[in-house]
């Protein structure tokens, strides 16, 4: 045992822990009421993403109510497309639209620059830090390349995949630039978030599935790989972890190429494959949050079933993706309950 470490930076330092410590994506937002009151107040989500006040609260606030091992920083992947130029709103009913692509020259003028850009960020992150105990572990982040890039491209309709793959056969050239230009605002963003005070970085690449060989090397595994290669040149030291959601078949290979401290797995991961993959790294993950929301006897056995096949390595309990706007806060409480009487 490390002394006087938090549970979840034990785990990441390969440590069986038990229980394990637990936090859940998306543990910040509108299943809460008093999120919903706090962001009644704000004009618009992406001003309050940059309200360090604002954002820093809604960061503590599962914190407060429920006593999760780990904050995450309440933000949005999009951030870097916004200092790289590109106009960002949240529409109602819509999510994010992003404006025209700036030109590529432009963008990687910004790149060096992004965490300056994204300053207020670094102010959320310090303020989160001051409110946290020891016990309960910072975790920066950013969007993986691919995923960031998709957006940037194709605005609105960033969840048709089949629109997104298009651009990687039809102009690869311009893919493989935006994608190191991303890179380097990315890094520059984790340093900001490091130099504040987070704990732990985390890389969710939300759209990593459905790639033909070559592809996924090419669009994540090695995307990846060089983010954290600039990261550390950039002299961060703390531990990350790799989240390639939707990405199942390729998970091991990814967590053999990229040099995480932990993998973060997604709803559809079959147990025996995660026992493979703790093997290598720690594992997060990866309760489905359908059966959060659904609560009762399915969520305990749900738990029970994870923590049987996990529960004897290092695990770091978590959703397979984020918590559902209309998830009863009585499930996440039944959910923790059930994971610290392991």
């Amino acid at each position: 045992m490390q002394a006087g470490k938090a549970s979840l930076i034990r785990v990441l330092g390969g440590e069986t822990v038990t229980p394990p410590p637990v936090w859940f994506m998306r543990q910040a937002g509108r299943y809460l009421p008093e999120y919903r009151a706090l962001r009644a107040t704000t004009s618009g989500f992406v001003d309050f993403c940059l309200n360090p006040e604002k954002a820093a609260e809604a960061t503590l606030q599962p914190i407060r109510r429920f006593g999760f091992d780990a904050a995450i920083l309440f933000s949005d992947i999009l951030m870097i497309p916004l200092a790289l130029g590109q106009d960002l709103t949240f529409a109602a009913g819509e999510g994010p639209v992003l404006g025209e692509l700036p030109s590529l020259e432009a963008m990687r003028d910004k790149a060096p620059f992004a965490g300056e850009a994204l300053k207020n960020v670094g102010e959320t992150v310090a303020r989160v830090k001051a409110g946290l105990t020891e016990a309960t572990t910072l975790i920066g982040f950013c969007g993986g390349p691919w995923t960031v890039m998709t957006y940037m491209l194709n605005g609105r309709k960033a969840n048709d995949r089949s629109l997104i793959r298009a651009f990687v056969y039809d102009d690869p050239t311009t893919v493989l630039s935006l994608i190191d230009i991303v890179i380097e605002a990315s890094a520059q963003y984790l340093k900001v978030q490091a130099d504040q005070g987070a704990q732990v970085l985390k890389i969710f690449e939300s759209w990593a599935e459905g790639f033909p060989d070559p592809y996924f090397d090419l669009l994540v595994t090695q995307p990846h790989i060089r983010l954290i290669h600039r990261v550390r040149e950039l002299g961060v030291t703390l531990p990350i972890i790799g989240f390639p959601r939707g990405a199942e078949a390729r998970c091991l290979d990814y967590a053999q190429a990229v040099t995480i401290e932990a993998m973060a797995l997604g709803t559809a991961t079959p147990l025996a494959l995660g026992i493979e993959l703790q093997k290598i790294r720690p594992i997060q993950g990866a309760l489905d949050p359908v059966v959060l929301r659904s609560g009762g006897a399915a969520l305990d056995a749900a738990i029970d079933r994870i923590l049987e096949a996990w529960g004897q390595g290092p695990l770091i309990f978590n959703l397979g993706h984020g918590i559902f706007p209309d998830t009863p806060i009585a499930h996440v409480e039944q959910a923790l309950k059930r994971i610290r009487s392991s």
